[in-house]
């Protein structure tokens, strides 16, 4: 399933081979500090600088005889150094959660970057489209069903608006995954002192966690797990509204089509959203992600390896597959079609029921008992819904209702720009005091 949606850069950050790296990584950093600290001798230390390779297949084969992971990759970059005095230093004082946790911080890291990268990406687009379409006036729809005038804009900068929240959920949890431990096998940095774990760490550019048993706690993975899976979500919330937007009866947007694309095999009219409905299938599994991450929370004790084989999992697809969809949701939201036309020609297919609250609200104003002036309107409303005729002729003609609204007076309750007259001062605070966008 991976291999289908990964993106190259993100799917480089999972491989075998930068894996294996990482690992190296916080060896050499290891080695390196404990040089500086007069443990290990300084020339061994750059003998594994300068000698130490990693070769995958070779890790994979001592890996299928000795059922180790880190043990068979110590063994085959203690062989790429080819000098035994130096090579004995590889792995000092360290237990292998001390290299796996802290190069996965590593891999994560990278990761999370690419995702800011692409969050960011996907805010401009929809600040850009939002300023494009602030004015153009669409139905509000609760329940499915038509309450009060909107503009398409309002929608996409709500969308911006929550892009935004996401970034910064995202950066807190990605910050909280950007720590390492060299604490041993219990957390209680027995062999190198939280001195050097603390160097090891600056080294590789992570914080130190104050305190861990054998790993990491994974409360932090659990939280960045449940952040993909809200950014997933925000992304099908996008992806739905597309969707139904798009449907037949409705038809005010329309996902990209390509000129080659086919959209049924038996039907060569159809247009469906697949990529809006790609997005929301996917991010049912980043949801289901985030629950495993929970679920690795309670560990036996100082430590147990129940969690692992779930990373190895949960970790790369999820990245990989919110990396992919901010990239499709980005391109879909680019280089989605939009219909203002239709969209007035549904704005106005209940001919002026969207403005019955307004007209309450009018009523009440000028004097009207509520409960009276709510039965006139909603008698009025149920009549033109049911007959299909105008609501406005039918307040027009009442007499109960024009006791307190002349002719001036409807037109002004009837009016969309008196709707929309908030949207201006609505995307100041959405965008602060940008005025407008390149479009």
């Amino acid at each position: 399933m991976i291999g289908r949606y990964t993106r190259a850069e993100m799917g480089r950050v999972w491989s075998e081979d930068n894996r294996f790296q990482k690992w190296l990584e916080v060896e050499l950093a290891a080695t390196e500090t404990l040089a500086e600290a007069g443990i290990v001798p300084r020339e061994a230390a750059a003998k594994l600088g300068e000698r130490a390779r990693i070769d995958v297949a070779r890790i994979n084969e001592i890996e299928a005889k000795v059922k180790h992971d880190v043990i068979a990759f110590t063994i085959a970059v203690q062989e790429s150094v080819a000098d035994p005095e130096a090579a004995r230093w590889l792995h000092y004082g360290l237990t292998s959660n001390d290299v796996v946790d802290t190069a996965q911080a590593l891999l994560v890291r990278e990761a999370s970057q690419l995702i800011e990268k692409d969050l960011d990406a996907f805010g401009e687009v929809l600040e850009r489209r939002a300023w494009e379409f602030k004015d153009t006036p669409e139905i509000g729809r609760t329940h499915g069903i038509h309450a009060e005038p909107i503009t398409f804009g309002l929608k996409v900068a709500n969308w911006y608006a929550e892009n935004r929240r996401d970034h910064t959920r995202f950066k807190a949890a990605a910050e909280q995954m950007a720590v390492g431990k060299i604490s041993g096998a219990v957390g209680t940095c027995t062999h190198l002192g939280p001195e050097i774990e603390q160097k090891i760490c600056q080294k590789l550019g992570l914080a130190t966690a104050p305190i861990t048993s054998q790993v990491i706690e994974r409360d932090r993975h659990a939280q960045y797990l449940s952040t993909l899976a809200i950014v997933a979500a925000s992304l099908e919330r996008v992806a739905q509204e597309i969707r139904h937007l798009q449907r037949t009866e409705v038809r005010e947007v329309e996902e990209p089509f390509g000129g080659e694309q086919r959209g049924s095999s038996a039907m060569p009219h159809k247009r469906n959203p697949v990529s809006s409905e790609q997005i929301c299938g996917l991010a049912r599994i980043v949801r289901s992600n985030s629950v495993a991450a929970m679920e690795n929370i309670a560990l036996w004790h100082e430590r147990d390896i129940s969690h692992s084989s779930v990373e190895r999992v949960i970790l790369p697809d999820s990245t990989i597959l919110v990396d992919y969809m901010l990239h499709r949701t980005t391109e879909i939201v680019r280089n989605m079609k939009v219909f203002p036309q239709r969209m007035q020609r549904n704005l106005d297919s209940t001919r002026g029921l969207i403005f019955s609250g307004q007209l309450l609200q009018d009523l009440v104003e000028q004097g009207a008992p509520r409960e009276d002036a709510y039965k006139w309107v909603q008698s009025h409303a149920m009549s033109a819904w049911e007959s299909d005729t105008s609501f406005r002729d039918r307040i027009a003609a009442d007499a109960n209702i024009r006791k307190f609204l002349d002719e001036k007076a409807l037109a002004h309750t009837f009016d969309l720009k008196r709707q929309l007259r908030a949207v201006d001062a609505i995307f100041r605070r959405v965008f602060g005091a940008k005025s407008s966008v390149a479009s």
